[in-house]
C-alpha cells in the first residue's frame, strides 16, 4: 500500500516546499526542523493505522475511558540523513524502541555504486510495528537492503517505510523486491526523474549534507 501525503494543500506541502527551496536550504537548522515537522505529520497519519486498546484513566474528578496504542513500535532510521526524521517520529511515538542503520553508497567507476551496510543496532522486532525512515527513496535499494538487515532481529507485524521524496523508479523497486502484505510506503511527494547518478529530480539535493554539512 502506498500513501502520498503531499499535494493535498496541507502543512505537508508547505514543509516540502521549504525543504526543496535552494535558498531556504542554506539554513541547516531550518532544514532539519522541517524534516522533523514533516515526520510528525507522517507519525500522526501512521497512528491511524495502529491497533488500540481501551484504558481507564483516573482524573481529579472521576474515571475516563480512552483508547491508547496497543502496538509495540520500533523506529528505525538510516544514518545520517534519517536522524531528523527519527527525532520527529520519536517525539510522537515517545514510548517506541529504536534501531539505527549505517548504510552508504560505495561508488565504482562511471558513477556505478552498490549499497553497503556497515552497522545495525536494533531492538527485538518480533511481532512489533517497524517504522523505517529515510528522507529520499531514490533507487529503493537502500530501503530494501536495510529492511533485509533489520528482519534478522525478528519479523515485524507490519512495516511502515517513510520517505519525504520518492522517485517513481524507487517505488517500483520496492513493489518488486518486498512482499505486498504487511507493508505500507508513506511518501510526501513522488518525482518522476532519476539521474544517471541516481539522484531524484527535481528532488532537493543531498539530504544528509543539507542537514549536517558536506562530508569529505
Amino acid at each position: 500500500m502506498i500513501k502520498v501525503l503531499g499535494g493535498n494543500r496541507t502543512l505537508m506541502d508547505q514543509y516540502i516546499s521549504e525543504l526543496r527551496d535552494a535558498e531556504i536550504q542554506k539554513d541547516g537548522l531550518r532544514f532539519r526542523l522541517n524534516l522533523e515537522r514533516a515526520s510528525e505529520i507522517f507519525a500522526y497519519e501512521i497512528s491511524k493505522q495502529l491497533n488500540y486498546k481501551d484504558k481507564e484513566v483516573i482524573t481529579s474528578l472521576g474515571v475516563a475511558e480512552v483508547p491508547v496504542i496497543a502496538d509495540n513500535i520500533v523506529i528505525a532510521s538510516i544514518l545520517r540523513a534519517g536522524i531528523p526524521m527519527h527525532n520527529g517520529m520519536l517525539r510522537y511515538f515517545d514510548h517506541a524502541e529504536n534501531a539505527f542503520i549505517s548504510a552508504y553508497r560505495k561508488y565504482k567507476k562511471n558513477d556505478e555504486f552498490r549499497i553497503e551496510v556497515e552497522y545495525v543496532s536494533s531492538a527485538d522486532l518480533e511481532g512489533k510495528v517497524l517504522i523505517l525512515c529515510d528522507p529520499m527513496l531514490a533507487t529503493g535499494a537502500s530501503m530494501v537492503l536495510c529492511h533485509k538487515e533489520l528482519v534478522n532481529f525478528g519479523k515485524p507485524s507490519h512495516t511502515h517505510f517513510v520517505s519525504l521524496l520518492a522517485s517513481s523508479e524507487g517505488i517500483e523497486y520496492i513493489k518488486k523486491h518486498l512482499p505486498s502484505e504487511n507493508i505500507t510506503l508513506w511518501v510526501g511527494a513522488v518525482d518522476d526523474e532519476l539521474t544517471a547518478a541516481a539522484y531524484i529530480v527535481p528532488g532537493l539535493g543531498d539530504a544528509g549534507d543539507l542537514a549536517f554539512g558536506k562530508k569529505i
